[in-house]
């Protein structure tokens, strides 16, 4: 079943975000799979983060993989546990 997390970055910056990001591009294999949507949107107080996931498992397997890579380059943790909601439909226009 597909979810879609919402995530608080509290003082992160979107120069921290993109340094993140480039690293987890970086990776070998497919480091985002499962990933159906990401948006990522600056506000005054940080970063906040929407994510659509084909399922909890695949969001949790990245959870576990890039929570170790934001930690080594310091970036401010999230200012509790995503929001995760079951998604009862979604579609992709154009696809």
């Amino acid at each position: 079943m597909a979810v879609f997390m919402k995530a608080l970055l509290p003082g992160t910056t979107a120069e921290q975000y993109d340094a993140l990001n480039a690293e987890l591009q970086a990776l070998p294999g497919d480091t985002f799979a499962g990933c159906l949507s990401h948006v990522c949107v600056p506000t005054d107080a940080g970063l906040e983060i929407y994510d659509l996931w084909e399922s909890r498992e695949a969001m949790d397997r990245f959870g576990a993989l890039v929570m170790p890579i934001a930690e080594k380059q310091g970036m401010p943790q999230a200012s509790g546990p995503p929001a995760v909601s079951p998604v009862h439909n979604y579609w992709v226009p154009g696809a």
